[in-house]
């Protein structure tokens, strides 16, 4: 199994880092590409609405419910 991956963003001016397995990574990537925006734009957007959840969860989270449409 591929190792997580860690990259540091900066969302709403504070800079956070994220953990994610590179197959996350790729989908967030994409997502963001989408949507035209930045991954850092996307996560923060993902941030705000993470409720209690730590941010790498709600990413996955939040990328699951997009793959199932």
């Amino acid at each position: 199994m591929a190792k997580d991956l860690k990259r540091s963003l900066t969302i709403e001016g504070h800079r956070t880092s994220l953990s994610l397995e590179p197959e996350f990574w790729e989908a967030l990537q994409a997502a963001a590409s989408q949507r035209k925006v930045t991954a850092a734009a996307l996560v923060a957007e993902i941030d705000q609405a993470r409720g209690e959840r730590n941010l790498s969860s709600a990413v996955r989270v939040w990328l699951l419910k997009q793959a199932a449409g």
